[in-house]
């Protein structure tokens, strides 16, 4: 089975120049942890919810969600996102990717094809595919 047979297609992403509270509403609406971060369709990074957390120094400084949640405001995704991505093709094994990610410790890959962003491909994806009879 192939990693394109199990990612996900519809990909929410963010801008370079998005604002890291829009991450944050995204990643909380969405129940999601990772936002690839895309120009012109082309990945250039990628932020989970653990950058949100180390950016957000506000929240160590105790104040409280308001003050966070105004100083989110004042920082760009292009400033704490990781731009140096892991990548897997859409035609890779599932288990190459699964490999991948326990070796680099990340919980996902974005699907690249040519430069191109095509879909995400999550360890909960992994997982369901081997727990779930109907993922097979």
């Amino acid at each position: 089975m192939k990693v394109k047979d199990i990612m996900a297609r519809d990909v929410a992403t963010l801008g370079l120049n998005d604002e890291l509270s829009l991450a944050d509403d995204i990643m909380k609406l969405g129940r999601i942890r990772h936002l690839p971060v895309v120009e012109e369709g082309r990945l250039v990074g990628i932020i989970s919810q653990r950058d949100l957390f180390k950016a957000s120094l506000a929240s160590a400084m105790g104040f409280g969600e308001k003050a966070k949640r105004e100083f989110m405001k004042t920082v760009a995704v292009k400033e704490v996102m990781v731009d140096e991505v892991i990548t897997v093709s859409p035609e890779a094994d599932i288990e190459e990717a699964g490999r991948v990610m326990l070796e680099k410790k990340i919980g996902c890959l974005p699907v690249i094809e040519g430069d191109n962003l095509v879909g995400l491909i999550t360890e909960t994806d992994i997982l369901r595919y081997y727990v779930e009879p109907k993922g097979r």
